[in-house]
């Protein structure tokens, strides 16, 4: 059993990962999360924003940063402009407000497009960790490691295994779809 538990370990990063990424996609609401990538310079150091200011969302359209020393506010804002995230921050001297603008249908169509391209990635993933195992099956029977009973065993647990995260996967899609689509 601990054979499938490497494949196993391997669908689950993947699938972590997808929810990763849709963090990361803006649905009109503030998400922190969409700030997670986005380092600054603190003494010479590329840090990450949530370990130099303090991230909060007061409204649903606005995550407000107010960093620990206002001399980032600078660096900060300089941050967010040069990111892929599309928002223009504004600061009152001590914090930095991002406004989050209404997401257009078109906008909000061409997100669940790249919602569902991501699922698919994950769903070619998780197929070519279930062949990685079936070679690996097929290589310890021929090398008569394992019985030919085992060898089905193992084909069927890694299938079973396989349509779990598949599933998974088309879950996670249909509810960020579902976000998305929300108005």
């Amino acid at each position: 059993m601990s054979e499938l538990k490497i494949y196993e370990d391997k669908m689950s990063k993947v699938l972590d990962t997808m929810k990763e990424e849709f963090g990361t996609i803006r649905a009109g609401r503030a998400n922190p999360h969409i700030l997670d990538k986005l380092r600054v310079d603190y003494y010479g150091t590329l840090t990450p924003l949530q370990q130099v200011a303090n991230i909060s969302v007061p409204e649903a359209r606005i995550i407000q940063i107010q960093p620990w020393e206002s001399s980032l506010i600078k660096d900060i804002e300089k941050v967010i402009l040069t990111s892929d995230l599309g928002l223009t921050p504004s600061n009152d001297g001590k914090t930095i407000r991002l406004v989050f603008p209404e997401l257009t249908e078109e906008r909000r169509k061409d997100l669940v497009k790249d919602i569902k391209k991501k699922g698919e990635n994950a769903k070619v993933s998780v197929r070519n960790t279930r062949r990685d195992a079936n070679d690996a099956f097929k290589k310890q029977n021929k090398a008569s490691e394992i019985s030919d009973d085992e060898y089905k065993n193992l084909e069927s647990d890694i299938q079973k295994l396989t349509d779990k995260y598949i599933d998974l996967i088309d879950k996670a899609v249909e509810e960020k779809s579902k976000e998305i689509l929300t108005v």
